[in-house]
């Protein structure tokens, strides 16, 4: 395997990821210099997510039409010149204006990344690539809040976004030198009305949970947006069945392999899309601890994804994807139930260690499941299926931390007072039970499924890769 290509895409990926997250400590000051509220300004976080939302459906389109090392070099242009136009807003509408062009192009870096890896790996060293690209997914949000204050505090919030300049230039340069000429594929005509449909159904769902989650507009607003996206999701199903070639082909879920790695993911990413939003809040509200502190503490959880980076590939290769991933799936769930146990005198090095033992388990689900859901995928199919898994990833993210949000609402209004621990230790339990539905579709999964990736022993040498079935 050729190891700089997913070096490469990794450090782009943790660029993207990070900085989703980065401006989240830094808003009170954003704000100030803007002459705004912090309230206000969390609209920046939203039109970030929504452009997410409406570029990532057509990414794996025009990765076909004009070639997927391109658009990937073309992504990150796209991003830092995003980045240069926050650091230089004078008003709050250029610096969500700013945040969407920088959406734009988070939203073609991900899905296309994941796609240039795929068609640049072999099948047997996917699970160890996936789990360099898994790596950016979860430690940027850890990272992004602490990186994010240290940099407000000690210099001034226009370095979080110029520092993306010298990171996206060294990131074109290293593409345009180590990544390989993929060749374009056959790109049937645009479908506009499904790319509408799709769009107002992510952007629709996205922007309405954010906004009952982080309530810079009045909830009705979040309620009715949210509304608008189901709505669409459903008419856009419709469309999707009667369309010979739709913007995204939702035949791709007859794949057992991808329906199953899609329907656990999702289940488990709404908790992982919680915990970011929930353990800095209760160690800075309820432990008192700084935002820095909380930071720090929370790096933990990082250090353990990275440590799955050595050992995902010998995993998967003793136990196969159905058992590692059942087994990764109740130690995530246990990990998140044992963050309602902890309180203001629980030892920093007890939290660290079980934050730490968390980010082991979840890289491992989602290094599997990424590579689960591929596996069996053919190479003709790899666009459309990196653009559904990247929608899916951002509409579960986003249910995650509106879940959170309601649940501490919620109990916080039934107690009759402001936010106490035992709020966030029902929402970790409640939040725990999401995570554990992830292994029920993979209860019914044959062990040998993908072994032909994953290099499960047992079952390596009779497997043979299974194309998912034709497009409507």
């Amino acid at each position: 395997m050729n190891r700089i290509v997913p070096l490469i895409l990794a450090v782009a990926l943790f660029m993207e990821q990070m900085d989703s997250t980065v401006i989240a400590t830094a808003l009170p000051a954003i704000a100030n210099d803007l002459g705004v509220g912090p309230i206000t300004l969390k609209l920046a976080l939203t039109s970030y997510m929504v452009a997410l939302a409406v570029f990532i459906p057509v990414s794996g389109w025009m990765a076909d039409k004009f070639g997927a090392k391109t658009i990937f070099r073309a992504a990150i242009l796209v991003f830092v010149g995003g980045s240069i136009f926050c650091a230089i807003s004078s008003s709050v509408l250029q610096f969500v204006l700013a945040r969407f062009l920088q959406g734009m192009g988070g939203a073609m870096m991900t899905p296309v990344g994941r796609l240039v890896l795929l068609r640049t790996t072999e099948r047997k060293d996917l699970v160890s690539a996936m789990a360099m690209l898994t790596i950016p997914a979860l430690v940027g949000p850890l990272t992004g809040p602490p990186i994010g204050g240290f940099i407000t505090t000690y210099f001034t919030w226009h370095w979080i976004f110029l520092i993306n300049v010298p990171v996206g230039l060294l990131g074109i340069w290293l593409s345009s030198i180590y990544l390989p000429e993929i060749e374009k594929r056959p790109a049937p005509p645009i479908d506009m009305l499904g790319f509408l449909l799709i769009s107002l159904a992510a952007a629709g769902t996205v922007f309405g949970l954010s906004v009952v989650s982080l309530p810079a507009l009045p909830p009705i607003v979040g309620i009715a947006a949210t509304a608008v996206g189901l709505i669409c999701g459903a008419l856009y199903v419709r469309h999707a069945g009667r369309h010979p070639a739709p913007m995204m082909r939702l035949s791709l879920f007859r794949n057992t392999a991808f329906r199953t790695a899609i329907l656990g993911g999702t289940a488990f990413r709404i908790s992982t899309g919680a915990i970011p939003f929930l353990m800095p809040l209760m160690l800075q509200l309820a432990f008192g601890m700084t935002p820095f502190q909380s930071g720090l503490t929370t790096f933990s959880g990082a250090l353990g994804a990275l440590c799955v980076k050595f050992v995902a590939k010998r995993v998967f290769a003793a136990t196969g994807f159905r058992t590692a991933l059942i087994g990764a799936g109740l130690a995530g769930a246990a990990m998140t139930a044992v963050n309602g146990f902890f309180t203001a005198s629980t030892p920093p090095m007890l939290i660290t260690f079980f934050l730490f033992a968390a980010g082991l388990a979840r890289s491992l689900f989602f290094t599997g499941t990424n590579a689960l859901s591929y596996s069996e995928i053919d190479d003709s199919d790899a666009s459309q299926a990196t653009s559904i898994s990247s929608v899916v990833q951002q509409i579960s993210l986003a249910l995650g931390v509106a879940f959170a949000a309601f649940v501490l609402e919620a109990s916080s209004y039934i107690s009759g007072s402001h936010l106490q621990l035992a709020d966030f230790h029902l929402a970790f339990f409640l939040v725990a039970g999401i995570s554990l539905l992830s292994i029920t579709p993979l209860l019914k999964l044959d062990a040998s499924t993908g072994a032909s990736v994953s290099g499960h022993r047992r079952f390596a040498q009779a497997a043979e890769p299974q194309p998912a079935t034709a497009g409507e």
